[in-house]
């Protein structure tokens, strides 16, 4: 995994952070299940049980009603799918190795590497998830029609890349308040579950509603997504520039955020804990 540092090109060296990104990624996958096939099913039963529950609420609170034309199962994988993603995304890379880490002392290893690689794991295990689910219900249950594919690819991987955005924000505070930022963290991705904007449809929502969902870029990445899942459904509250231009300004803002906590951690700040 870890080789001597010699010079190379820039190219060159973009393919070995790449790839260490990558080892590093298999790594993160093994160590949160020893067997890969139990980590993906792990990973089906809970989308899948997620799935179920919105089922379930939307018939028990008479919501099917507000749901778009179309299929139903859809509209709510739609949104499920996404907000386990980023809230995945956003629980491994805040947790993933710091500067007072053990695999941080090998000379190759970096924050970028750290979090490329829990962003990556999360990645390959919910495409996984993601796709074998949405096989079984096309083959078993009922075939689907997605109605631009491309579309709904791009949201989901924005999603992720949300999750990253604020996953590093949480993981270059955490050091200093170990504690507060860990329940912080937890309370975010709770809070998701409500204001991710999931379970409603933005176009048919009124407006003093839509103003507690708006604020998350989330929200915005699941509405869009049934814009491009769905022919019949044009989003009118959300667009994909905003959850980019907050991706990009909360990512550099961890990378800087990160830098400064490394130039200031110790291995003894859990000393007195």
């Amino acid at each position: 995994m870890f080789q001597p540092v010699v010079s190379k090109s820039p190219l060159a060296r973009g393919f070995a952070l790449l790839e260490l990104i990558f080892h590093v990624g298999v790594r993160n996958v093994r160590k949160t299940n020893g067997n890969a096939v139990l980590g993906l099913v792990l990973s089906i039963v809970q989308s899948v049980t997620l799935i179920a529950v919105m089922l379930l609420l939307f018939e028990i609170l008479g919501m099917r009603a507000t749901a778009l034309r179309g299929d139903f199962v859809l509209y709510i994988m739609s949104g499920v799918f996404c907000y386990t993603t980023h809230s995945k995304t956003l629980m491994a890379v805040s947790k993933s190795d710091g500067p007072t880490s053990a695999m941080m002392k090998h000379s190759p290893m970096n924050t970028i590497v750290a979090v490329g690689g829990a962003a990556l794991s999360t990645l390959y295990l919910q495409t996984l998830a993601i796709g074998v689910i949405l096989y079984f219900y096309h083959t078993v249950w009922t075939p689907i029609t997605i109605h631009e594919p491309v579309g709904v690819a791009a949201m989901f991987l924005l999603s992720w890349a949300s999750g990253i955005g604020v996953g590093m924000i949480f993981k270059a505070a955490t050091p200093w308040q170990p504690d507060f930022f860990l329940i912080a963290t937890s309370v975010y991705a709770r809070a998701n579950m409500l204001f991710s904007g999931k379970m409603i449809l933005a176009n048919a929502t009124p407006s003093y509603i839509l103003s507690m969902y708006t604020w998350n870029p989330l929200f915005h990445c699941i509405d869009q997504n049934r814009g491009f899942m769905f022919e019949n459904y044009h989003p009118h509250y959300s667009s994909i520039t905003y959850p980019v231009v907050v991706t990009l300004i909360l990512i550099l803002l961890g990378l800087m955020g990160e830098n400064f906590t490394n130039k200031h951690a110790s291995a003894s700040w859990n000393a007195r804990r």
